[in-house]
């Protein structure tokens, strides 16, 4: 009775352990392409601000603003 009672226990401990590393390996994959996302978006936002600080700097060359008065 008792080898049987252990053999279950082992069987169910393995079955608990098997599960749980199935769930935490679709849970880093989850984890890993959400921060992947969030690195593009960043890289991204980067990009539209230096495309925007370029304009601004276009904008405010003292070159520039004297063809614009057409100075």
């Amino acid at each position: 009775m008792g080898s049987r009672l252990r053999f279950a226990f082992v069987i169910f401990f393995f079955a608990g352990t098997l599960i749980l590393g199935v769930y935490l390996h679709g849970d880093e994959h989850r984890v890993f392409y959400q921060l992947r996302r969030y690195r593009i978006e960043q890289i991204r936002l980067q990009q539209e601000l230096r495309q925007k600080q370029l304009r601004v700097e276009a904008l405010t060359n003292p070159a520039s603003v004297s063809e614009r008065l057409g100075l």
